[in-house]
């Protein structure tokens, strides 16, 4: 028998003891649920709390009901959020072979009228989150925006609040959570953001493995790459909208530490000897992009360079620079995650150090041992002759 063969079967196994197919349906699982909001901030953010929330759900032994990406529309009709399935971007299966899941889809379609109809729904919150509501005694689960679209997009609403201090979700509040919230009495647990921190601790990072494109994202992807893109290719992450240059003022005057949103991947989990944070590894200028791709398309001897970006794309700017011998691509798709698909697969990635969007992509590059690099991580006098 092939190996490939074997690897199947045992995953058809895993999936049948895991999930627990029956007839009619999937079997209520006795260990208990975790749902959640992935209330904070856009993907970047959002994947850096999925990764955690998955090994909250494998600390407590509870089944994770795997939320759909939610998707802000500010500026395009009809100005709503959009509530996008996991399985539009990736596959489920994968998640399976670290931990239980469901979308959280088929667990209100099969499971909840049943196990946790309306009526019967419980929110559970830190203490401090209810100071917001009204009466203080409340969990604010609906409060806002993304808040209460996302919890309406499944016609959910919160019958009681169950209210908890002095634990975080960490491992060392293990029994703790247990023995607070045993699953007999708290079958769901509720919770109006992700049970992780923020960005993605270090011990969580490998997680990403189990984060596998959809066949969809990769036909797409590959189409993308094969029809604009020429081998070796740089591909470069630029983060330099108007929000993004005021986040980094926090920088410029001090505000910001060293570590600021997801600059540990660069600077260093370790706040004691983490590297200090600079402006041009937030914001990185014109003439900056320009001296490190400069130097990545001779190392690599890239003959394209495709750039991700949330604002300006350099696209000229940097065209002009290769006066014709370099291709340099700026796609700016309606759904972004072609770009990470399209970085991810770059002959060589630099991104942007403090960028949670740039962190998804150098985990995934990380894990199949591909080069990356960041603006401003580099010595300048390895650029100095380069232009």
């Amino acid at each position: 028998m092939s190996a490939d063969l074997l690897g199947v079967l045992r995953l058809l196994q895993l999936m049948l003891l895991q999930l627990c197919f029956v007839e009619g349906g999937i079997l209520w699982d006795e260990s208990g649920y975790i749902l959640y909001c992935p209330c904070m901030g856009r993907f970047g953010n959002q994947a850096d709390h999925f990764l955690g929330s998955l090994a909250f759900a494998k600390l407590l032994n509870r089944t994770l009901a795997v939320p759909p990406w939610v998707v802000y529309r500010h500026h395009t009709p009809p100005y709503t959020n959009i509530h996008v399935p996991y399985t539009e971007y990736f596959k489920l299966e994968p998640l399976l072979k670290y931990h239980r899941v469901i979308s959280m889809e088929q667990f209100m379609e099969e499971l909840a009228p049943a196990y946790w109809p309306a009526g019967k729904r419980t929110a559970y919150c830190f203490d401090l989150a209810a100071q917001r509501s009204p009466d203080k005694s409340a969990c604010p689960m609906k409060d806002g925006n993304p808040f209460g679209p996302f919890w309406d997009h499944f016609n959910i609403d919160f019958d009681r609040s169950e209210i908890f201090s002095g634990i975080s979700f960490s491992a060392y509040f293990k029994q703790h959570w247990m023995q607070r919230f045993p699953p007999t009495e708290h079958p769901v647990l509720a919770l109006p953001g992700a049970p992780a921190q923020f960005p993605v601790t270090e011990e969580h990072r490998s997680l990403h493995k189990y984060i596998v494109w959809s066949d969809k994202m990769v036909d797409d992807g590959e189409r993308h790459i094969s029809s604009l893109l020429v081998r070796p290719y740089l591909g470069i992450h630029l983060r330099i909208g108007s929000d993004w240059k005021n986040a980094c003022d926090m920088v410029k005057d001090g505000t910001a530490g060293s570590h600021f949103m997801a600059s540990p991947q660069c600077v260093g989990y370790n706040r004691q000897n983490a590297t200090p944070l600079t402006m041009e590894m937030c914001l990185p200028k014109l003439e900056d992009v320009k001296k490190t791709v400069t130097f990545w398309v001779k190392t690599i001897e890239a003959r394209s360079v495709y750039v991700a970006t949330d604002s300006e794309s350099y696209e000229e700017e940097l065209a002009k620079m290769f006066k014709g011998k370099v291709e340099v691509v700026a796609l700016k798709p309606d759904v972004a995650q072609i770009d990470l698909y399209i970085l991810g697969q770059a002959d060589h990635f630099v991104g942007n150090c403090v960028s949670s969007f740039s962190a998804f992509v150098k985990r995934e590059r990380d894990l199949k041992d591909r080069t990356s690099s960041f603006f401003g991580m580099d010595s300048s006098s390895l650029y100095k002759d380069e232009l």
